[in-house]
């Protein structure tokens, strides 16, 4: 049984080829493609603009060459309409701001631009929060208080034209459902609207809005389709809360992978003729919230707080109907929240209590995405170390599911089920430098490293330890997989060191803190 990846507690499955970048920018709508505007609107002459409770959000970002790991790629800039909320500060979309070297907020009408920073960024639930320098940018503003939608509810969708009006396409919302977010396996509440929208410059960030107050921010836009999706209140009223805490906290989750259980055949198999609902679990995360709980792989999750799941694993949601508990878990309850959860096991029903917490990116072997700091590597004679990590496979293009190294994809895709690894992360050689040191390695390039002068490398933290137990004139490389050993002249490696840098345009050998 495999769960449905929308309905994933947990980033514990491979993802598919449909997502191809950290941020899935390709699902919105290119300007140069934009579809009919038809939707109902209203024009807000520049008068009012002190009242509309937007910005203009202008950001320079520089990401990380992962392929080339101490130096960046070309400078981008992005435009967004920024929704001011209540206490003068900014919500824009975590993309938005993403690797962010530079970042302006800037009045409707382009009188005057400032400065800001960026308060708390969430890139799972791809929501960030600007506060400028100082307050002038915002004068006049009072905030958008928030407002839950729901389905049927008509929803407008802020946009700015050049001379600074603002302009509202109408449109209705036809969906509430938990759906996939940038980050490959983030899965959260979805409004979703049925409205041709006109992608302008500055559209990567939209406030959508009903009756007045910020119903949710733009996620993507289908232009074949017209169909927005929105991330809605529930969401930001989280993301908020979370912002107030010092360090930043983010959504929990259960820390599990299911299967529905449909089949007669199986739950008669699962001796579940008694009870009604409930879903299979796959698996779960070593040391994570449902294992610390003794649920098992096999258990039977019948119950979450209170309210029952069908065999899909939906429950009803008093704002939303029938939807997945992903949305009871991770937003409306908090970490270290102790939920009540019934489960089956052998026919019999039993209780847990389940202790929920997010599982930050830095708990992976392969790190599901790396934004706002620099990769880790040491170049060796001409090897160069890195840390393997979701954002380095993307490297590989669109088709990253299909080009990237097959030993690695296998690792980044199974690491929740590697219970015995003792690895905090997993050390491959990216690159191999021709140097007089690498001669005949040219091969090992992808290569994953276990030790290095008997030393395990759990990380490239323990580089500098692994180095400095060499024993004899060569560095001792044991690899995964054939040749299974690489030696490396410990004084050519240092003589060459120098050369390398200057060829290369390496600014360090190493980055690894």
């Amino acid at each position: 049984m495999h769960a449905n990846p929308l309905h994933l507690l947990l980033p514990l499955t491979f993802v598919s080829a449909c997502i191809t970048s950290a941020f899935a920018a390709e699902e919105l709508v290119d300007a140069k493609k934009t579809a009919v505007d038809l939707a109902p609107k209203t024009v807000i002459s520049a008068e009012n603009l002190k009242a509309s409770n937007v910005v203009r959000v202008n950001v320079t970002s520089q990401a990380y060459d992962f392929s080339r790991p101490w130096s960046k790629r070309a400078p981008a800039s992005k435009h967004a309409l920024g929704a001011v909320l209540e206490g003068k500060r900014v919500l824009v979309t975590a993309e938005c701001v993403a690797n962010a070297t530079y970042v302006e907020l800037e009045t409707p009408n382009g009188e005057l631009k400032q400065a800001a920073t960026v308060e708390s960024v969430d890139y799972e639930a791809n929501l960030a929060l600007l506060k400028p320098e100082t307050g002038s940018v915002l004068e006049g503003c009072s905030g958008l208080p928030l407002v839950r939608a729901k389905v049927g509810d008509s929803l407008s969708v802020w946009q700015l034209e050049a001379n600074g009006n603002r302009m509202a396409s109408t449109g209705q919302m036809t969906t509430a459902e938990v759906s996939r977010y940038p980050i490959d396996e983030s899965s959260f509440l979805v409004y979703r609207v049925s409205v041709p929208l006109q992608m302008r410059d500055g559209s990567a960030t939209l406030p959508v809005v009903k009756d007045g107050k910020l119903a949710g921010m733009l996620l993507r836009y289908d232009s074949a389709t017209n169909l927005l999706d929105v991330i809605p209140s529930p969401v930001i009223e989280h993301f908020l809360r979370d912002s107030l805490k010092r360090p930043y906290e983010g959504f929990p989750r259960l820390g599990l992978a299911f299967g529905p259980t449909k089949d007669p055949q199986l739950r008669q198999y699962l001796k579940l003729d008694q009870h009604k609902g409930g879903v299979l679990v796959t698996q779960t995360l070593p040391k994570g919230p449902a294992a610390d709980a003794g649920i098992e792989k096999g258990d039977i999750l019948l119950e979450i707080d209170g309210n029952p799941l069908d065999s899909n694993g939906n429950y009803l949601d008093p704002d939303y109907g029938r939807i997945s508990f992903a949305h009871l878990v991770c937003t409306r309850h908090f970490e270290r929240d102790s939920l009540p959860v019934k489960i089956v096991r052998n026919g019999k029903a039993e209780e847990r209590k389940v202790t929920i917490a997010r599982r930050h990116p830095e708990q992976f072997l392969s790190e599901p995405y790396v934004f706002d700091k620099a990769p880790r590597y040491h170049v060796l004679g001409g090897l160069v170390f890195q840390e393997l990590s979701r954002t380095y496979l993307k490297e590989f293009g669109s088709d990253w599911v299909h080009k990237a190294p097959m030993e690695l994809l296998n690792i980044d895709r199974t690491q929740s089920e590697m219970e015995n690894d003792k690895r905090e992360r997993v050390v491959f050689i990216g690159r191999v430098l021709p140097s007089q040191v690498t001669i005949g390695y040219e091969g090992v390039r992808y290569q994953v490293v276990r030790s290095i002068n008997g030393v395990p490398l759990k990380s490239l933290a323990d580089m500098p330890k692994a180095l400095s137990a060499l024993q004899g004139e060569d560095h001792i490389i044991e690899l995964a997989s054939e040749p299974f050993k690489l030696f490396i002249d410990a004084k050519a490696a240092t003589e060459i060191a120098p050369s390398l840098q200057r060829s290369y345009r390496i600014p360090a050998l190493n980055n690894v803190e």
